[in-house]
């Protein structure tokens, strides 16, 4: 999920100085040992490892995991496919992702946890990052080492993550699937592509087995995005000619000024334009037009400020957990209106891409997604663009439509608002366990 501010407020800078009582847990990142049941979490429902991977061998910043082992996998654990999911924001937790979207485990508004029948640890491990460092959980030892562009959040993700893969052998020669949404639009094409950059020049020993890269509702492509939201709205009936005008005008500025170099203010240029969306349209969320209050997602926030949770997970009680850090949105502002196409285009070429999107979402859906796959530099986006867009069916009911040329697959899924696995968990789990396997109308041909 975008957040919605981004001002800097003193009032978060405590994220920084939990290094005073965290630090101990670097010296290990293996899991923690887990406390007895609580009422709260009960010990069935803790990640299987969770605690803190260092992102620079020099500083004590470090990202928060939490990791869950495939609760019954069909292949031999060396095997089994691992799932990293990357929250977007920028600066919203993946935690929400874990309690609230596609975890085991979901957050009830009794605060209590229950099982999540579409989670996407069914058959696969899952391993959620508090990404960059700053977010959620995780520490960022000054304001100063929190990523400002991509670059920065892959070097920092990629040192997390094959600190991680060395905590178990069994993890070494897994393949690895890079997933997120919203603002991980750019997280996901950002790590995939230093992945494989990186990974040319290392030896077959210590390269990261990457497998492909999936993006849910995402922002990648922002100055071709932000040109949709005026006749998205239109043609669903939520706005008439008089606004639709209105709203071009004001994402044509955005426009000028992603050509100009200005991104913070191309960045409120966008703002401007779902604001402008928002008031005219009186919605209760953008994120799903059909919805009549927003996702309950402050759950999350409420229930990992529970002490004995945060006990659980090996935090100190006194660290104030925020679903979207204002201070990481602040610092990655300027960062908003760029494009990460170009990763997407390469990764295309040397792994495999899922994008999805959720019928519903008015900021990221699926008319933002298709005007820039329109315009990908690929061999193969024409043979993508006249592919079939063939009818998804999940347990005999329609679910979406799925469209694949090769290595790009786009599906979009019906009933579905921004946080996709939310509102429709079984046929998210159906989706990408069909897309790693290459089963169904996922099927490489």
């Amino acid at each position: 999920m975008e957040s919605a501010t981004h001002k800097f407020l003193i009032s978060k800078i405590h994220i920084f100085f939990f290094c005073f009582f965290l630090c101990p847990l670097l010296v290990s990142v293996s899991s923690l040992s887990a406390p007895n049941s609580t009422h709260s979490f009960p010990k069935e429902a803790l990640p299987t490892k969770h605690g803190y991977l260092p992102v620079s061998p020099t500083s004590t910043s470090a990202i928060f995991y939490a990791f869950y082992e495939a609760q019954n996998s069909t292949l031999p654990l060396s095997q089994t496919p691992l799932l990293i999911w990357l929250q977007g924001g920028p600066g919203c937790s993946s935690m929400l992702g874990n309690l609230y979207e596609l975890g085991p485990w979901r957050v009830t508004k009794s605060l209590t946890l229950q099982p999540n029948p579409g989670a996407w640890n069914r058959i696969f491990g899952l391993l959620f990052l508090d990404n960059p460092i700053g977010t959620g959980f995780s520490m960022a030892s000054t304001p100063k080492e929190i990523p400002k562009d991509q670059n920065t959040v892959a070097k920092h993700l990629f040192s997390a993550i094959t600190r991680f893969i060395q905590l178990d052998p069994v993890f070494k020669h897994r393949p690895i699937y890079i997933t997120g949404e919203s603002y991980a639009g750019k997280y996901v094409p950002a790590i995939g592509y230093y992945i494989l950059k990186k990974n040319a020049n290392l030896k077959v020993s210590e390269r990261v087995n990457l497998a492909g890269v999936a993006i849910g509702d995402g922002l990648t492509d922002p100055e071709t995005q932000v040109m949709t939201h005026a006749l998205n709205a239109y043609y669903v009936g939520l706005i008439n000619e008089r606004q639709k005008n209105e709203l071009e005008k004001a994402q044509l500025e955005a426009v000028r000024l992603v050509q100009m170099g200005n991104w913070s203010e191309a960045a409120d240029a966008r703002n401007n334009v779902l604001r402008m969306l928002q008031n005219m349209t009186g919605l209760a969320t953008l994120y799903d037009y059909t919805k009549k209050a927003p996702y309950e997602d402050d759950l999350v926030e409420k229930f990992l400020n529970i002490a004995e949770v945060k006990r659980a997970l090996g935090v100190n009680e006194s660290f104030v957990y925020e679903i979207c850090s204002d201070v990481v949105g602040d610092i990655l502002y300027a960062d908003v209106m760029k494009s990460v196409k170009y990763m997407v285009e390469y990764l295309v070429r040397k792994s495999k891409v899922l994008l999805y999107q959720g019928q519903y979402d008015l900021r990221d859906g699926v008319i933002q997604t298709d005007v820039w796959v329109k315009t990908m530099k690929w061999e193969g986006v024409v043979e993508f663009l006249n592919a079939e867009r063939k009818i998804w069916k999940v347990n005999g009911e329609l679910a979406g439509y799925v469209q694949k040329w090769k290595s790009l697959t786009n599906v979009v899924v019906l009933g579905a608002g921004h946080l996709l696995p939310a509102d429709k968990a079984i046929n998210s789990q159906v989706m990408i366990e069909d897309w790693v396997l290459e089963r169904g109308l996922f099927k490489s041909l």
